[in-house]
């Protein structure tokens, strides 16, 4: 792991693993004595990972994971709570982490992939949910728990599970804190893909592979304003143009078009370092 990214992992180290290859940024929860429990560290990593992450030249794409084979994670860790969110102060405090670290994958610049192998439960699902793409096993299950806990979700992360199954799915997830099955998820948008439990990395990084060949102009610019029309910001202000425009003066822009006319596939990474 370069420096970097070790400054960013900080207090999560061994918790948290970043490693990249070939444009491919991985980043692998290993806590597998406790189920991949998300730790308030993990939550602090997350928000310094992404970012640093997002600004490397060298990553075109980042999949998150959990241990080889399973869980992708059992969600916070409760563990935690009697010290960490004893009164409301601290409570508060913990909140803010947790959404940070959530932000922080939703804001990343480049394109994210969850590959959920096994189960996804409470903050599982919500960095799943945080993530552009999912794909998961055809044993896999997610729950959003909060009403097991008294706890009330965030108004960000209730957002974002809304923009992704819907209020009335969101509804029956967060109301009930059940599980649901890979087949339903899959049904109401909670994950784009579900293949066999061994092929969920392979699937994800081939995923991965897609979008590194594709234009990083388009693809930055694509989340961009997808962003801001889930949010209901559907004017062309001057933040939108900049996109626009940033795009027609790219050197990918140029290569694409050079490609298709020359009937060969475009080389986006050569254009964007030239």
């Amino acid at each position: 792991m370069t420096s970097y990214l070790q400054d960013a992992v900080g207090d999560a180290a061994g918790q948290i693993e970043v490693a990249v290859e070939d444009g491919l940024a991985t980043v692998t929860l290993t806590r597998p004595d406790k189920h991949n429990a998300i730790s308030f560290a993990m939550w602090e990593a997350f928000a310094r990972v992404m970012p640093a992450l997002g600004a490397d030249d060298d990553v075109d794409v980042v999949l998150l994971r959990g241990i080889p084979g399973g869980p992708f994670s059992a969600g916070a860790d409760i563990a935690e709570f009697r010290d960490l969110r004893s009164d409301v102060e601290s409570a508060e405090r913990y909140g803010e982490a947790v959404t940070s670290g959530e932000r922080a994958i939703i804001a990343c610049a480049k394109p994210t992939i969850a590959a959920v192998e096994g189960f996804a439960i409470g903050g599982g699902t919500q960095i799943a949910a945080a993530c552009d793409l999912r794909v998961c096993g055809e044993s896999s299950r997610f729950a959003v728990t909060p009403s097991r806990l008294g706890i009330v979700y965030a108004l960000p992360s209730t957002a974002r599970l809304v923009e992704t199954v819907g209020a009335a799915w969101a509804r029956w997830i967060l109301l009930t804190g059940d599980q649901i099955d890979a087949g339903t998820a899959l049904r109401i948008g909670l994950v784009h893909e579900v293949v066999a439990d061994d092929e969920v990395v392979a699937r994800s990084e081939q995923i991965a592979t897609t979008l590194a060949s594709r234009a990083r102009v388009s693809l930055v610019g694509a989340k961009a304003l997808i962003a801001r029309a889930a949010g209901g910001r559907l004017v062309e202000d001057d933040d939108v143009r900049a996109v626009y425009h940033a795009s027609l003066a790219s050197n990918e822009y140029a290569e694409g078009v050079a490609a298709f006319l020359d009937k060969r596939p475009a080389d986006f990474r050569t254009a964007r370092r030239t």
